[in-house]
């Protein structure tokens, strides 16, 4: 089993960190670059800031933010929200960026994921994707997913699974699932869809949306078949902590990254 990696997300709206359920109802979690700072000392293995109101409010992601935050971390470290451009990609990695995630503008101009893969390498370029449940993609027993944007607000008619495997074809080099109807809830990941996706795509998976106790992680390792495991509130509120949740993980047979 290849190792497995535990990610922070810091979801931040005017330069301060949120966190929402089902993508609404925000409540304030702190400083956004004390808490990169806490969660690179503390054992995270990546961090993932997604500037959330960037696409919708027709702006580029806070620069200056994400370079303070690069300046107090030691960890790979991925910036999404806002991104229109190669331009816009290059400002982000002259900021201390490691990879970008790209999500509305993917959908509105499938190219730009060959562009950006092209022109920084698939390593760099992860494809965001917010998921929601849609009974008009079921699959026979299979429970079908619609793909939404400009931060959860917009149904695109586009299926999961396929624009999952539309995204690895054009050059993504990972896929950030994130289930709207688990996400905040602490409930435990959407396993099944998860899983889905891994098989259906040749890169890594992160799966994001649910977490709420370490069991989760564990389940969406194994009969998820995810990469990674992204979270926030849990990880903010020191609900869990990571050097924790690494050792139950490790117990129960699940290789971490060192």
């Amino acid at each position: 089993m290849l190792a497995k990696r535990i990610i922070p997300c810091l979801d931040v709206r005017d330069g301060r960190t949120v966190k929402g359920v089902n993508f609404v109802n925000l409540r304030d979690a702190g400083d956004a670059v004390e808490l990169a700072q806490a969660y690179s000392r503390y054992g995270a293995d990546e961090l993932t800031f997604l500037d959330i109101t960037a696409t919708v409010e027709n702006r580029s992601t806070f620069r200056s933010l994400v370079r303070s935050i690069a300046d107090h971390i030691s960890i790979p470290f991925t910036v999404g929200g806002g991104i229109r451009n190669e331009a816009d990609v290059a400002a982000l990695l002259d900021s201390g960026a490691d990879k970008i995630s790209i999500n509305s503008q993917a959908v509105a101009r499938p190219q730009a994921i060959d562009e950006l893969a092209l022109h920084f390498g698939s390593q760099c370029v992860v494809c965001a994707i917010d998921a929601r449940r849609n009974p008009a993609f079921d699959n026979g027993a299979e429970e079908g997913w619609e793909v939404y944007v400009h931060g959860g607000r917009t149904g695109t008619g586009l299926d999961v699974i396929s624009w999952a495997k539309e995204a690895y074809s054009r050059g993504a080099g990972e896929i950030l699932l994130t289930s709207m109807e688990h996400d905040g809830v602490k409930g435990g990941f959407a396993v099944d869809l998860t899983r889905r996706v891994s098989e259906a795509v040749g890169i890594p998976v992160i799966a994001s949306g649910g977490a709420g106790k370490m069991e989760h992680f564990y389940e969406v390792f194994t009969k998820g078949k995810a990469d990674a495991a992204l979270a926030a509130s849990i990880f903010h509120f020191h609900e869990i902590d990571i050097p924790e949740l690494k050792i139950f993980l490790e117990q129960h047979d699940i290789t971490m990254r060192r």
